[in-house]
């Protein structure tokens, strides 16, 4: 929907200040690379580029240059000779040398091995510093984004399970261990995420107004994996068919 390739059923979708553009100016401003990293196999490295520059008015043909010469990459190479970092990779190289002001990035890691996953975060972190752009990256990797993003949108069954920066966030839960007893009545506790009680033990990620305190009660810091795994892990399961059925 934002980068204008379909239109929401249900409310509405802003990009800049507009709707999603079908034109070819505003296109330029958005750059996409789905997970896929969709390219023409056929075709070489070098045509791969000059096709880029044809179709983009704000081409920059340093940026897609300098990409692949980092990368290795051989001008001659077929795409479909290519292994799937370095396909991802040249998704990568011909959506920034777009220049765009937002960059999609549709599980771009999905299908690459850790070597291949660290390489494009590199690259993407140099495009980061070297230009101003706003970066969406869509992933289930929690280890990479916790490396690239300072902003994090939890979603699960199209609900927003939490929101914000990820510092803020990280700094707002914990981890509290106690002696038995709920985790909700602990100072400054405002939501229990996740709880596991025992006859003796209690177990809970919580979020707080300030760092909860009682002496019978550890409490320690969270990472953002543990926390966004309590967050899912409190959602229900979706009803089977046989219980919407009934």
């Amino acid at each position: 929907m934002v980068a204008g390739l379909t239109v929401p059923t249900e409310g509405s979708v802003s990009v800049f200040g507009e709707g999603p553009s079908q034109e070819p100016a505003g296109l330029a401003r958005v750059g996409f690379v789905a997970q896929e990293a969709p390219l023409y196999r056929g075709i070489t490295v070098a045509d791969t580029l000059e096709l880029g520059r044809r179709l983009n008015p704000r081409w920059d043909g340093a940026i897609a240059r300098s990409h692949v010469e980092r990368l290795r990459l051989q001008p001659g190479s077929k795409v479909g000779a290519l292994s799937g970092g370095q396909r991802a990779q040249l998704a990568l190289a011909l959506a920034l040398a777009k220049r765009p002001d937002l960059l999609l990035l549709d599980e771009p890691l999905a299908s690459l091995d850790p070597l291949a996953r660290r390489g494009f975060l590199q690259e993407l972190m140099i495009a980061a510093t070297e230009r101003e752009m706003t970066i969406v990256f869509s992933s289930h990797l929690i280890g990479d984004l916790e490396r690239v993003c300072d902003h994090l949108i939890l979603l699960d069954r199209a609900s927003t399970l939490v929101t914000g920066d990820i510092e803020e966030i990280l700094t707002e839960h914990a981890i509290v261990i106690g002696p038995g007893g709920d985790a909700s009545d602990l100072p400054g506790v405002t939501q229990v995420i996740r709880q596991e009680r025992t006859t003796r033990q209690t177990a809970a990620v919580v979020r707080s107004t300030h760092r909860p305190f009682d002496p019978a009660w550890h409490v320690e810091p969270i990472a953002l994996e543990e926390l966004i795994l309590a967050y899912l892990g409190s959602t229900p399961p979706s009803p089977s068919p046989l219980e919407v059925a009934r």
